[in-house]
C-alpha cells in the first residue's frame, strides 16, 4: 500500500498560553489516534506535533489514502429463526439481509457457528476501505471535540467562508484558516466552518509573504520559518529561547544566570512565534526590596526572567522574550523598562509601608479573619498552632525551645495582613520573616515565621532550624486535625485544602528532621487543642491517612512495597525518624538466604497467633518443654537474645535482624515435629508462649511477614 506524509493544521487567533502545549500535543495524538483507528496510518506512523500561539498542527508519516478492506462477519439470527424446517430462508432472514444489501441469492454462503448453546447464521462480507477524506474529516471533528479547552467561546463565521447550515461556531478561539496536505494533494475536508487548503499565515509582522503556501506537508516546518518568520515546534521554539537567555546572560558578564523555571519558560514559549532575547535593566534602588517581591512581580505580571548573580542574589538587569525582531532594540528594550518600572515601585511602596506597623501589633486583626466557618478565625487557629508548638517544643528542646515556638507561631500568620502579601499571596511567610527582622526579632524565630509553610510542596526543602520545624509541624498537624474532624476528608482527586500535601510535610518531618516524638501523641496532641465539641472523633482516620502518605513517601525513595510494610508495621512502631535505619535493616536481611523460609514462618506464627483464644504472653516455662524441636528452638532464641538485645540497644538494627538467621533451622525443624495445638491445654499454652516469645524477637524491627511471598 503506497503511503505519503500528511499535515494537517488550525489557523486561529491567540490561544491561551498556559494551555498550549497540552493542546497542541492533544490535538495531535488524537488525529494519529483516529487514522489508525481507520486502517490510514500504522504502527510505524511517525507524529510530530506542532503548537504556536496563533496554530495547531501535526505531520504524520506514512498515511495511506485509503485503507485497506476488511472481512467482515455480522451475526444475524438463531438457525431456527432464520430457518424453517425445509432449510429455506424465512420472511425474517431475507428482511435482514435486504437491510445489509443482499438479495436471497446469499442464503447460501451464510455461515453456521455455535453461538452458545445455539447455532447461528453469520453474513460474511468485505467493508472497503475509508478514504483519506472520509477518515480525516472524522478524525480531524474528534480531535477538535476532545481538546482539553479551558474555556470555549463561540463567534459568528467570517462573510465569505460560511458553509451551508452554518451560522457560528463554538471553539477556544475564532479560527481562520485549515490546511490539510497528503504529500502536495489538498485534502478536502472542513472543520469550524472552514474549508481545507494549502496556506496559511506567518508571523503577524515579518512574514516575508503572506499568505504562506505550503507547498508539501514535509516543507511545513521549513517554509514557515523561511516565508513566515515562525517556529513552528513548540519544543524547538523553547530550545531557542533557553538558548538566548543562555547567551544574553552570558553578555551581562560574571556568573550571572536566568531565574530558572520551567512553567514560565513554557508559557514564554506559547506567546512568542519568533523569540528575541533583549537584556533590560531597571534602578539599582529597588534592589533595596526582598528580591523575592521583585522576582514575583516580574515573572508573574510581565513574564520578564530575572538575571542572578553567583550566589543567588538578583541583579538590575533582566530578560524580555520579544515576538519581533526590528533592527533597532532600543524602543522595545525602553518599553519594556518602563512598564516594569510602576511595578517595582509598587512592590517598594508596600514594603516600606508594611515596615512601619510590627508584626505583633497586626496580630489582633486576625480575629476579624476567618479562617473556616466551622473552625473559627485566623486568631483562633493562631492560638492552637500555639499550643501544639509549645508541647512539642517542650518534648525536643525543653523550656527554651518551647518559647521559641510560642513566640515564632504567634508571629506566622501576621503578615497575611499587609498589603505587600494582600498583592502577593505567594510571599506569605517569605515576607513574615523579613518583617521579623526588621522588628529586631532574633534570627531563629525570624527564620521559623519565614519557613514555617515548609515544605511547600514535594522536593521542595524542610525548615532550617529546630524552631522553624516545631512550628512547621504544629501548624500542618492543627491543619489535618481541624480539617479530618469537620469532615472535609480528601475524595478521589479532590483535594481543596490540600491535606494530602500537608500530610507527606508531617511525614517528612518526623523522618528526615530526626524528631525524637511518638508518632500516635502528636496527633493526639492536635486534636485536643480544639475546644469541646468542635471536631468528631477521627484521630484513627487521621492516623491511617497518615501512614499511607508516609508509606507513599518512603516507596518513591526506592524502597518496595515490602520493604516499607515490613519497616512500618514493626511492632509498636511510634518514633519513625528511626525508619531509614530499619528499611536499610530490612533490606540487608532480605539478600540473606535465610530470609524467605523466616519470613514465612514468621507470617505462619502471626496467623497461629491470632488464630489463639485470648491474649498469648511470650512467657515459655521450661520445665513444660517435651520434644526435642521445641527444646531447640527455645535455645536458639536464648542464645541470640543478648546479641540481638545489644544490637537493638545500640539502634544497630541490621545487626538485630541479621541475627535472626540463626533461627531458620531450630523454626523449620519446630513447625515439621511439634504439634502446638497440643490437647493438653498447659503444653498448647507454653507452646504458643513460645511462638509469641519468637514473634516478638522477630518483629522488633520490621514485621518479617511483609517480605513473605
Amino acid at each position: 500500500m503506497t503511503t505519503k506524509n500528511l499535515l494537517v493544521e488550525l489557523f486561529v487567533e491567540e490561544l491561551p498560553p498556559k494551555a498550549l502545549k497540552k493542546l497542541g500535543e492533544a490535538f495531535a495524538a488524537v488525529l494519529l489516534e483516529q487514522l489508525k483507528s481507520q486502517g490510514l496510518a500504522n504502527a510505524d506512523s511517525k507524529l510530530t506535533s506542532f503548537a504556536s500561539p496563533r496554530r495547531l498542527a501535526a505531520h504524520i508519516t506514512a498515511v495511506a489514502a485509503q485503507g485497506a478492506d476488511k472481512a467482515v462477519s455480522q451475526k444475524l439470527m438463531p438457525v431456527a429463526v432464520g430457518l424453517d424446517a425445509a432449510g429455506n430462508a424465512t420472511a425474517a432472514l431475507l428482511k435482514k439481509l435486504q437491510a445489509l444489501g443482499a438479495d436471497a441469492g446469499a442464503v447460501a454462503g451464510l455461515k453456521r457457528v455455535m453461538d452458545g448453546k445455539a447455532e447461528a447464521l453469520f453474513y460474511e462480507s468485505t467493508a472497503r476501505g475509508a478514504t483519506l477524506a472520509d477518515g480525516l474529516q472524522k478524525a480531524l471533528l474528534e480531535a477538535i471535540a476532545k481538546l482539553p479547552i479551558p474555556k470555549v467561546m463561540s463567534y459568528q463565521l467570517e462573510s465569505g467562508c460560511e458553509l451551508p447550515g452554518w451560522s457560528s461556531v463554538s471553539f477556544v478561539r475564532p479560527a481562520h484558516s485549515l490546511l490539510a496536505l497528503h504529500s502536495k494533494d489538498v485534502v478536502p475536508v472542513t472543520a469550524l466552518g472552514l474549508k481545507a487548503g494549502n496556506s496559511t499565515q506567518g508571523h503577524r509582522f515579518e512574514a516575508a509573504v503572506s499568505p504562506v503556501v505550503i507547498a508539501d506537508a514535509d516543507a511545513y516546518a521549513g517554509t514557515l520559518a523561511k516565508d513566515g518568520a515562525v517556529i513552528a515546534s513548540f519544543e524547538a521554539r523553547k530550545a531557542e529561547i533557553a538558548k538566548q537567555l543562555a547567551a544574553a546572560a552570558a553578555k551581562v558578564g560574571g556568573n550571572v544566570k536566568p531565574i530558572e523555571d520551567d512553567a514560565l519558560l513554557d508559557e514564554v514559549t506559547a506567546l512568542v512565534e519568533r523569540p528575541n532575547v533583549l537584556i533590560c535593566e531597571f534602578e539599582k534602588q529597588f534592589l533595596d526590596v526582598p528580591q523575592e517581591c521583585l522576582i514575583l512581580t516580574m515573572k508573574a505580571n510581565q513574564k520578564y526572567f530575572p538575571l542572578l548573580d553567583a550566589a543567588g542574589k538578583l541583579t538590575n538587569k533582566f530578560l524580555v522574550v520579544s515576538n519581533i525582531t526590528p533592527t533597532d532594540a532600543s524602543a522595545v528594550i525602553g518599553g519594556n523598562e518602563r512598564v516594569v518600572r510602576p511595578r517595582l515601585a509598587d512592590a517598594k511602596f508596600f514594603f516600606d509601608q508594611d515596615r512601619k506597623k510590627t508584626l505583633e501589633s497586626r496580630i489582633p486583626q486576625l480575629a476579624k479573619v476567618v479562617y473556616h466557618n466551622k473552625l473559627g478565625s485566623q486568631g483562633e487557629r493562631v492560638e492552637r498552632v500555639r499550643a501544639i508548638a509549645k508541647a512539642i517544643g517542650q518534648q525536643l528542646g525543653g523550656d527554651l525551645l518551647a518559647k521559641q515556638a510560642d513566640r515564632a507561631a504567634m508571629l506566622a500568620k501576621a503578615d497575611l495582613l499587609t498589603d505587600m502579601v494582600g498583592e502577593f499571596p505567594e510571599l506569605q511567610g517569605i515576607m513574615g520573616g523579613y518583617y521579623a527582622l526588621n522588628d529586631n526579632e532574633t534570627s531563629e524565630v525570624a527564620a521559623a515565621v519565614e519557613d514555617h509553610y515548609k515544605p511547600r510542596f514535594a522536593g521542595d526543602t524542610l525548615a532550617r532550624n529546630p524552631v522553624g520545624i516545631v512550628v512547621a509541624l504544629a501548624d500542618k498537624l492543627e491543619t489535618l486535625a481541624g480539617m479530618f474532624g469537620i469532615g472535609n476528608l480528601p475524595t478521589g482527586d479532590k483535594d481543596p485544602f490540600a491535606l494530602r500535601r500537608h500530610a507527606l510535610g508531617v511525614a517528612r518531618m518526623l523522618v528526615e528532621g530526626g524528631l525524637n516524638l511518638h508518632f500516635y501523641e502528636v496527633t493526639r496532641q492536635a486534636f485536643a487543642v480544639f475546644p469541646a465539641g468542635v471536631l468528631q472523633d477521627q484521630v484513627k482516620a487521621l492516623d491511617e491517612f497518615l501512614i499511607e502518605r508516609l508509606k507513599g513517601y518512603l516507596k518513591d525513595s526506592s524502597y518496595s512495597s515490602a520493604e516499607v510494610d515490613a519497616a512500618v508495621y514493626a511492632q509498636q512502631l511510634g518514633y519513625w525518624h528511626t525508619l531509614p535505619k530499619r528499611l536499610a535493616a530490612v533490606r540487608a536481611f532480605a539478600a540473606l538466604p535465610e530470609a524467605p523460609a523466616l519470613a514465612a514462618a514468621n507470617k505462619r506464627v502471626g496467623n497461629i497467633l491470632k488464630k489463639a483464644e485470648g491474649a498469648v504472653e511470650a512467657k515459655v516455662n521450661p520445665a513444660l518443654l517435651q520434644v526435642e524441636e521445641e527444646k531447640a528452638l527455645h535455645t536458639a532464641i536464648n542464645a541470640i537474645a543478648a546479641k540481638a538485645d545489644k544490637a537493638w540497644a545500640d539502634g544497630d538494627y541490621t545487626a538485630n535482624l541479621q541475627a535472626l538467621a540463626a533461627l531458620k533451622d531450630p523454626v523449620d525443624a519446630f513447625f515439621d515435629k511439634v504439634m502446638v495445638n497440643a490437647e493438653d491445654p498447659a503444653l498448647k499454652a507454653n507452646r504458643l508462649g513460645l511462638l509469641a516469645t519468637l514473634h516478638q524477637a522477630m518483629n522488633r524491627v520490621a514485621d518479617l511477614s511483609k517480605l513473605a511471598t
